[in-house]
């Protein structure tokens, strides 16, 4: 009669019949919240609307019924002993008196009440849940954040290991090529130094063009010096720019002016050289002012990856 009761309530409170059953075999007919909170639990489950079907043997308020009717013998014992021993004892049917509808609708709104109850503490539970999930998405996401900036301040730090090596092996070079210049002086000065009579024909030879000195001062215009270089950079994708620069820039500048003002990929590497003839320029040669360079009063680079 419980269980008929439990699945009763169900069905008054508009649940489907196949869910009530449900709910009420697999809480063990222990009461209506415990049914409740099974229905709330699964109500997203892709079988819940199946149809039920009992275990074999086991059916739906049979163990009730045999409880029941196991019961009765004793039941109309203590009948007859509060009846005085006259043999009477009370009708099982009175324990069936149907509810009226008041009770009815009385039993469906606590009923009512206990399902928005137990509602509401399952979307608290969840809002409790989601925001402890909320936090350890954060905490993971400032980890993972953590982690990448020490990526990428690894990453700076070899790249500027890298460009202080390349820097001091240029240094290196050039210190070398100098050494190299200074002792081939000193081997010219050596191997040339003991005959005189070349050194006096020498210093004879451009005494003589002495009376074409006045030749000497007409090419003023070809000795003009020139302040200022119009450079004419062509990019990667076909494209050119022009720019006037100081004479004695260094060639960095028209490197930086072609990464603000060309069409350059972000990040994106390159050097400088020239076609004709053919020289690619150097990190050494970035510091080197244009006019040192040969760029002046005018020239054409081309932007090459690297």
């Amino acid at each position: 009669m419980a269980e008929l009761t439990t699945l009763e309530s169900l069905l008054e409170m508009g649940f489907e019949r196949n869910r009530a059953e449900k709910a009420v075999a697999n809480t063990g007919n222990q009461g209506i919240e415990q049914a409740m909170d099974w229905l709330m639990e699964h109500e997203n489950d892709p079988d819940i609307d199946e149809p039920f079907v009992p275990p074999v043997g086991n059916v739906l308020g049979g163990e009730a019924d045999s409880q029941s009717t196991t019961e009765q013998p004793s039941l109309a014992d203590t009948a007859e002993g509060t009846a005085g021993g006259d043999g009477s004892y009370d009708n099982d049917d009175s324990a069936r008196i149907p509810m009226s509808e008041e009770e009815k609708l009385e039993q469906v709104r606590r009923l009512e009440e206990l399902m928005r109850v137990k509602q509401a503490e399952r979307r608290e539970r969840e809002r409790a849940e989601e925001l402890e999930r909320e936090k350890q998405r954060r905490k993971h996401g400032q980890e993972l954040q953590q982690i990448r900036q020490k990526l990428q301040d690894d990453d700076m730090k070899k790249l500027a290991d890298q460009r202080m090596k390349e820097k001091m092996e240029d240094k290196m070079a050039r210190q070398r090529v100098k050494d190299k210049i200074a002792r081939d002086r000193e081997e010219r000065a050596q191997k040339f130094g003991g005959g005189a009579p070349p050194s006096t024909a020498a210093s004879s030879q451009p005494a003589q063009p002495s009376p074409s000195s006045p030749t000497s001062h007409g090419p003023p215009p070809t000795k003009k010096e020139y302040d200022e270089s119009r450079i004419q950079v062509r990019l990667l994708d076909g494209s050119t720019i022009t720019a006037v620069f100081k004479a004695q820039e260094p060639l960095a500048a028209v490197r930086v002016y072609v990464q603000v003002n060309g069409n350059t990929p972000e990040g994106q590497d390159f050097t400088l050289l020239s076609p004709y003839p053919r020289h690619v320029y150097t990190e050494l040669d970035m510091e080197k002012p244009l006019k040192e360079l040969g760029l002046v009063p005018s020239a054409v680079l081309v932007v090459a990856k690297k």
